[in-house]
């Protein structure tokens, strides 16, 4: 294996975590904000009540886009088994 076949396949690694669970981050954090805000602008301080809107909202990104996180996640795996199936061999085969 050649350190630019492994350097890629480590940039693709950590290519597809950031794709897959991007959409789940992304929408807790404006969630927490948006908890944060309504905390500030109705003085109720109660730490779990950003902790119940961030679950749902992630579950529900989980709903949405699980197909498609799961097929990323697969596709993935497949080519680094591809890959790792084709270790050793010379290049022309």
């Amino acid at each position: 294996m050649d350190q630019s076949v492994a350097l890629d396949l480590g940039r693709q690694a950590v290519q597809t975590a950031l794709m897959v669970s991007l959409p789940i981050l992304s929408l807790s954090l404006f969630v927490g904000v948006g908890v944060s805000v309504f905390q500030a602008l109705t003085q109720v301080q109660e730490a779990t009540l950003t902790f119940v809107p961030k679950v749902i909202a992630a579950a529900g990104v989980m709903v949405a886009l699980g197909h498609w996180m799961l097929t990323t996640l697969v596709q993935f795996t497949a080519q680094c088994f591809e890959m790792a199936a084709n270790v050793g061999r010379p290049v022309g085969l």
